[in-house]
């Protein structure tokens, strides 16, 4: 049996030329001599498949039925393209109920780098002589906290997200640099005070609604550099209409901001 105070949450919608791949990248970490500096890290892999007809979640399913996965390799089917929040919320459950401590979200077209993943668990792990860095309650993989960090975009679309959390910073106030960031750790207790069935948005905007509640609650938040990858296999679920809900939904979140009664932390 293979324990671990963590889970990666990666929701997918017809990723079969890269789930096998991503699994295979996260799993490696937990070996020392792949691992970045041979620091090896235990983590566990929760898959949320959106009902892909091109046979992901049957992919899953080999891998799980296999002796080295089948304890620390999970899935979830769901009937259908229910949204992106909603996959990372039924996420956020499970793993609550099953006492994990730092829980992750992450692509699984390797715009995210599974290296990172140890470099998230840091920030978030208690501070110490050895971990100087650590003791925050969200981390996240940002993008654009030390300048541009994305590889092999189309200029529009990185100045559509650069501008994008640019305009939520502007009209919330809130400081993180890279506001609609898919790659993050949330500690337990982050995703305990969250009143996780009131978080309203599916897309971009449920990754800025799940920050600025964070914040808006006290909780410390980290924003650790990574370099963003364009994906090399498969298609983006992108749309204008995700674009459109983060756009409109900042405004309600800033009302919110002013008007709504937010939980009290967790104990740690």
């Amino acid at each position: 049996m293979h324990n671990s105070d963590s889970i990666v949450i990666i929701p997918t919608y017809n990723e079969k030329e890269n789930i096998e791949k991503i699994i295979r990248a996260v799993f490696g970490l937990n070996d020392p001599t792949k691992a970045p500096e041979g620091k090896a890290q235990c983590f566990h892999i929760l898959i949320i498949d959106d009902g892909s007809p091109d046979g992901t979640a049957a992919i899953v399913k080999s891998l799980m039925a296999q002796p080295e996965f089948g304890d620390r390799l999970f899935l979830l089917e769901r009937s259908g393209k229910l949204g992106l929040g909603t996959a990372y919320i039924a996420g956020f459950k499970w793993a609550l109920e099953r006492q994990y401590e730092y829980i992750f979200e992450m692509d699984a077209d390797f715009s995210h780098d599974p290296n990172d993943l140890p470099r998230l668990y840091a920030a978030c792990a208690p501070k110490s002589d050895a971990n100087p860095e650590g003791g925050y309650d969200v981390a996240i993989g940002s993008r654009y906290v030390s300048g541009v960090n994305v590889v092999n975009w189309p200029i529009g679309r990185v100045l559509m997200s650069y501008f994008a959390s640019k305009y939520v910073r502007l009209v919330t106030g809130f400081k993180v640099h890279d506001t609609t960031a898919g790659f993050k750790c949330y500690k337990r207790r982050v995703l305990q005070t969250i009143e996780l069935d009131k978080i309203r948005f599916k897309g971009y905007g449920f990754q800025i609604e799940m920050k600025f509640t964070a914040y808006k609650i006290g909780f410390k938040i980290k924003e650790v550099p990574v370099i963003f990858v364009n994906r090399r296999e498969g298609t983006s679920k992108m749309s204008g209409g995700i674009f459109g809900e983060a756009f409109f939904g900042v405004m309600r979140l800033r009302w919110d901001g002013w008007t709504r009664k937010y939980p009290r932390p967790v104990d740690a």
